[in-house]
């Protein structure tokens, strides 16, 4: 999920932990200069192994750090899929997020960028998926919208919602081969030559403002509900995150004794939803909400979807084609293009925040070549089994590294694994199911303005006092939304004669994330303007690749299983661009990330 992209959690601890401490790189010194020593130093770096109890205790706290981001993305898919009233589906679809999302993990750990870094799905790709399921082919019934009379277990209700996910899967298997080509040919480097703070900001931006539509939706069913929710995150987030909480630990030396916990700042989403869930639950008991249907407030209770967890297995095992054969249109893959491109660029920053703070040197290029290529296959997958959505890096788990200072990524193959158990376990997805609406819409008036600011921030490495950044940041926002707006409420606007066209239009239109990433990506490479003024020299500087390869460097990215070691008998693989060069080899000299290297050149002539 998007959010910020540098952490600013050095400045705590969560953990009191004992142990191996290593030294941060150098880098980390740029994001707060007034950090202490202490606070630069790690309990476990990226290889280390923390003791089994500690491993899955910080894996299960990556897993329910990312609950809100895994589980607000079927919940939002489901309004335009027609399963507002249906909690059984819902559930399903949270179990198979959960499940591909722990697998994907376990690829990037093991085989891809190999830093601590938690895949899951992406509201990257969650804005062009919605702007394909509004168009006019995939409104939704209006007797899918009458609670008390629909019959989700018939045939012709689930045509309509497989249907509709077999389309969005077509798509996503289509764009997700696009990013496998591209970050394992190495034109990933290729790109990130264009695109800069001015580009990023209101891409990234008007994924969370375009999503104002579901907040304000699911918050208006009880307005009180949805702001005590929200009220109830800004509190453990903000006002209580400074205050640790005693906590029992039982360690050889001192035995059973009690150890501070930052507990407010590591899970204020699942705790503010549990309090409100609560308390849901002790107003329905009482019959303080309305049990009449058509009521305002209705749609708080606890007891609408109470069937749900009795009627979901204990275990369900998600598998590939599960909703049925996927469906391919234009319209819905030229639309998951535009957010896998967005979703590759916010994975690079991703990559190199996380090496900074679990203690690795900086990516080199074949480790981010590969990171981006197995993302790509966490996507695939993700089409594959049908989940609606893609996968891509968590920020908030890196930013989650600076505040335990656990750096190991022992602990995120924990996480995937316990995120596997989480998918394989219907009730527990049928349980999630069954949150309020309102309190849904509490949680999404935090996290979707937090993501709008996040992209915002971007702006920090460009020059916001000149009027060339300001004219096209302000244009590409304001475009943003205006466009999709109008283009919505006039769908038959777009008539070229072309069936084809037209829906690949729509989509494009209809996707403000797109819209805007778009004129500030022409705009700012076409009005002239210098590369310090354009913020591109502060975003290379901080984005750079500027590693070799050393032993250290090995360690941390070449292949396991010794794999790397038996790939270098064979000396043309050095010039693959995902394949570490042997140590023993000659080795490329230092060379930015924006700068292709000969192979890339070749094959970029070649396209």
């Amino acid at each position: 999920m998007t959010s910020e992209k540098e952490s600013n959690g050095l400045d705590n601890y969560a953990f009191a932990l004992e142990g191996r401490f290593c030294d941060l790189p150098e880098k980390a010194e740029d994001l707060d200069s007034s950090t202490d020593e202490d606070t630069n130093k790690l309990a476990y770096c990226v290889t280390d192994v923390p003791p089994w109890y500690l491993s899955i205790l910080l894996g299960t706290q990556h897993c329910l750090t990312a609950f809100g981001g895994i589980i607000a993305i079927p919940l939002i898919l489901s309004q335009g899929l027609c399963l507002q009233h249906d909690g059984l589906t819902q559930s399903f679809l949270i179990s198979t997020i959960f499940f591909v999302s722990g697998i994907c993990t376990l690829l990037q750990v093991t085989f891809g960028i190999r830093l601590p870094i938690l895949q899951g799905g992406t509201f990257t790709l969650l804005a062009p998926s919605m702007a394909m399921l509004s168009m006019p082919e995939f409104t939704c019934p209006a007797w899918t919208q009458n609670a008390s009379s629909l019959n989700t277990s018939s045939p012709e209700f689930v045509e309509v919602w497989q249907s509709r996910m077999r389309a969005l899967q077509g798509s996503i298997i289509v764009g997700s081969l696009f990013q496998v080509f591209v970050g394992f040919s190495g034109l990933i480097g290729l790109f990130m030559r264009f695109i800069g703070p001015l580009t990023i900001a209101p891409t990234i931006a008007l994924i969370g403002l375009s999503l104002f539509d579901s907040a304000g939706s699911s918050a208006g069913n009880h307005w009180g509900i949805s702001s005590m929710t929200t009220a109830l995150i800004i509190l453990f987030s903000q006002y209580l995150r400074h205050i640790a909480m005693p906590f029992p630990k039982y360690s050889k030396d001192k035995k059973l004794h009690t150890s501070r916990v930052y507990i407010f700042q590591i899970l204020p989403v699942l705790l503010g939803i549990t309090v409100s869930w609560l308390i849901c639950y002790i107003l329905t008991t009482y019959n303080v909400l309305p049990a009449e249907p058509g009521q305002y407030g209705y749609l708080a209770r606890t007891d609408l979807k109470g069937e749900v967890i009795s009627q979901a297995p204990w275990f369900t095992f998600p598998y590939p084609g599960q909703w049925g054969k996927p469906t391919v249109s234009l319209a819905g893959v030229v639309g998951i293009l535009a957010g896998v491109i967005s979703s590759m660029i916010e994975s690079v920053g991703d990559y190199h925040a996380c090496a900074r703070l679990s203690g690795a040197p900086p990516p080199p290029r074949h480790a981010i070549n590969r990171g981006i290529g197995i993302e790509g296959i966490g996507c695939l997958l993700a089409g594959a089994w049908g989940t609606g959505n893609g996968t891509t890096s968590y920020s908030e788990n890196v930013g989650a590294l600076g505040i335990t200072k656990v750096g190991s990524r022992v602990v995120i193959v924990a996480s995937g694994v316990f995120m596997v158990a989480m998918g394989i376990l219907g009730k527990m997805g049928a349980m999630f199911a069954t949150i309020p609406s309102p309190v849904i819409g509490g949680m999404f008036m935090v996290m979707f303005g937090v993501i709008c600011a996040a992209g915002v921030s971007n702006l920090q490495y460009a020059d916001m006092n000149s009027s060339r950044n300001i004219f096209i940041f302000g244009f590409s926002m304001f475009s943003g939304l205006v466009i999709p707006n109008w283009i919505l409420k006039n769908p038959k606007a777009i008539a070229t004669g072309v069936v084809e066209f037209d829906q690949m239009l729509q989509v494009l239109l209809t996707t403000s994330m797109f819209v805007g990433g778009f004129f500030g990506f022409m705009l700012d490479n076409t009005i002239p303007g210098s590369k310090q003024e354009r913020g591109i020299l502060a975003w290379n500087k901080a984005h750079e690749d500027d590693s070799c390869e050393t032993l250290e460097t090995g360690e941390v990215y070449n292949l396991p299983f010794g794999l790397t070691s038996s790939l270098s008998a064979f000396s043309w693989l050095r010039y693959v661009p995902f394949c570490p060069p042997g140590l023993s080899s000659s080795l490329d000299p230092k060379q930015p990330l924006g700068t292709p290297d000969p192979g890339q050149i070749m094959i970029g002539v070649g396209l």
